[in-house]
């Protein structure tokens, strides 16, 4: 190392203002941390605290007794399900839906996201983005009873259907329609609102990107292939990979509870609903409670693993 050198990092390190007191640093942005106490607070009790009753997966719980359970089982209420042929049933028709759904629904919300960038028309614009924005706010006591209204054996879409000739079907009882309506009600709720995050990182884009594309003769598709998809791929991948976390998940319990029936456990039992007869309805808490903690084990594997091919395929990751 130099002389010169050595004087440099000396003057710098020198000059350098005194570190900051994190009781300083807290007085100065006080309002930054009393806006953060709320969210923080309310992880820390509905989402970590109640961590800990996942205990009752390997003790027995009985209702009146400890809330950590009383004797201690260690992995037979894990091998009860892993011999149950219903929860597999559910575990399988749970990575099916949500893998479905997946597929179409991700690949639209970029398409839509595409098209309504490439509006010009303000007023237009703001239209559309309403009209798809609108379904997401919709509860979903409210979605599964129009569902349900719509096909209905008296409702609109068999009314058409016997004009045409048709025979009535009734769609809520057959076990192989419930997928495309788990999959096409949940399109029209969420496309619309799903593109927000893909607008707001078009926003960033630089416009003289578009200009040289343009100057070097690609078209408005050619630009929108080599332009605006490379540039929002970090939020494509960071947004693929926390959906594939969620294949194992019961995000969807809300709906497929309110639309499934015994006729249609074949295809429409997930593991959410699965925990909710085994834990709430029949009262073994303890094992339900294990099969919703193998469910979190699973989704934190595949939401590992899609982080890490994301990461070495595109460069972009959660962590």
């Amino acid at each position: 190392m130099s002389v010169r050198t050595k004087k440099t990092e000396a003057y710098t390190l020198a000059n350098r203002p005194p570190k900051e007191s994190w009781g300083r640093h807290f007085r100065k942005y006080w309002q930054l941390y009393a806006m953060m106490a709320l969210p923080v607070l309310y992880y820390i009790i509905f989402r970590y605290l109640p961590m800990a009753g996942n205990i009752i997966a390997f003790r027995r719980y009985r209702a009146g007794s400890s809330i950590f359970g009383d004797e201690w089982r260690g992995l037979d209420y894990f091998g009860q399900f892993i011999n149950d042929s219903n929860f597999w049933q559910a575990f399988r028709n749970t990575l099916l839906l949500n893998f479905e759904y997946l597929i179409i629904s991700f690949p639209l919300t970029i398409i839509l996201a595409l098209l309504l960038n490439e509006i010009k028309n303000v007023r237009f614009k703001k239209v559309v983005q309403t009209i798809s924005y609108l379904p997401h706010f919709i509860s979903m006591v409210i979605l599964a009873g129009i569902v349900r209204e719509l096909l209905s054996t008296s409702g609109p879409i068999n009314n058409l259907l016997t004009s045409l000739g048709f025979d009535a079907i009734s769609f809520i009882s057959l076990p192989e329609w419930f997928p495309t309506i788990f999959v096409t009600s949940g399109v029209w709720q969420g496309i619309g609102w799903g593109t927000i995050l893909y607008l707001a990182a078009m926003t960033g884009i630089n416009p003289e990107l578009y200009e040289a594309a343009a100057l070097d003769g690609a078209n408005k598709f050619q630009q929108c292939l080599h332009v605006t998809i490379p540039a929002i791929l970090p939020t494509i991948a960071t947004l693929l990979v926390l959906n594939i976390g969620q294949l194992c998940g019961s995000a969807a319990f809300e709906k497929v509870f309110l639309l499934y029936n015994p006729t249609t456990y074949e295809t429409a039992d997930i593991i959410g609903t699965y925990v909710y007869r085994m834990g709430l309805v029949s009262g073994n808490f303890s094992y339900a409670t294990a099969v919703g903690l193998f469910q979190g084990i699973i989704n934190l594997v595949l939401l590992t693993a899609a982080n890490w091919a994301s990461k070495r395929l595109t460069g972009s990751s959660l962590y």
